[in-house]
């Protein structure tokens, strides 16, 4: 579900250079990390609150903020998750009020983290947009700021901070391999690296919201299940992102839940990462050989995030 906006708004280039200098300082420069020759990790799960969503909340409300247009009401976000505690995140940096609607499939750990960080939280709804109706509905009542997860233009051009500062500290690289959910990290990444290299998107099996989109032409309802719907769990990817990847010619793949799981015990028993079965997904798809590097291609994997719990690693 996304949230109405006027024709024709975009992300460009521009805009993420803009985002990157308004969030300097905010968010973390995260490392990238050499995994094997030609195979390159964006560790972007090691960013404040475990996943890149930071970038974008902090844009939103600070260039909310600029516009003059915070409420003294504070911030509101619905989430899976990981967007809820990247907006308690910058709430209690900036100073401000936090309320967080998530969805009954969220994991605890992400729930107790959203408590930790002083969020009021509100489980309701069996998947993400049912959380996100009751978010707008009690919106409309506080006045508070909306910062939605993914489909609006200043969170898009936060998260696209992450595909600019990657080809800055990699010197290049031919494709990026990201994963998609809503759509608003891969929209972001798109923007920012344009012509400078190829974006792949790399979607579960059971969560193909961008892959039906293309298909039918404009966003569509999907049904929500599988290892890594918490996190990846929006039925369907957001209008502003598939208008940018489409122009982009961006395509999708889908991973199957056991290929996620499978690049999750990899990369811990390989790399010592710990990430989510979202944060495995791009990952997924080079370890199961559904994407096929060319020979001397350079591929960057972004692994978007790390709220998870340990325990379930071997």
């Amino acid at each position: 579900m996304a949230v109405d906006m006027a024709e024709g708004v975009t992300v460009t280039r521009a805009d993420v250079e803009r985002a990157a200098e308004r969030i300097g300082g905010h968010a973390r420069r995260t490392p990238v990390l050499e995994a094997e020759p030609g195979v390159l990790f964006k560790l972007e799960f090691l960013q404040h609150a475990g996943s890149f969503k930071a970038r974008g909340a902090f844009n939103r409300v600070l260039a909310a903020r600029e516009a003059g247009e915070a409420p003294a009401g504070g911030v509101i976000a619905a989430s899976g998750g990981n967007h809820g505690l990247a907006v308690a995140h910058v709430a209690r940096s900036l100073g401000v009020r936090a309320e967080i609607f998530v969805p009954e499939v969220t994991g605890e750990v992400k729930v107790a983290g959203l408590r930790a960080l002083g969020a009021e939280v509100t489980q309701t709804g069996a998947v993400y947009s049912d959380a996100y109706a009751a978010s707008r509905a009690r919106a409309a009542l506080t006045g508070a700021l909306e910062v939605h997860a993914y489909d609006h233009p200043d969170v898009v051009a936060g998260q696209g901070t992450v595909g600019a500062e990657l080809l800055e500290q990699a010197g290049g690289v031919d494709t990026i391999l990201v994963a998609v959910g809503g759509g608003g990290l891969i929209a972001g990444v798109t923007a920012a690296v344009a012509d400078k290299a190829a974006v792949v998107a790399v979607e579960p099996e059971r969560i193909p919201t961008l892959e039906r989109a293309l298909a039918a032409g404009r966003p569509v309802d999907v049904e929500v299940g599988g290892v890594a719907a918490d996190a990846l769990g929006a039925t369907r990817v957001g209008g502003l992102a598939f208008e940018l990847v489409r122009r982009a010619g961006v395509g999708s793949l889908l991973v199957t839940d056991d290929a996620i799981v499978a690049a999750r015990a990899e990369l811990w028993r390989a790399h010592r990462i710990a990430v989510e079965p979202a944060g495995a997904a791009a990952y997924a798809a080079l370890l199961s050989g559904v994407y096929r590097p060319r020979p001397g291609e350079r591929v960057a994997v972004v692994l978007c995030g790390a709220n998870t719990d340990p325990a379930t690693l071997a």
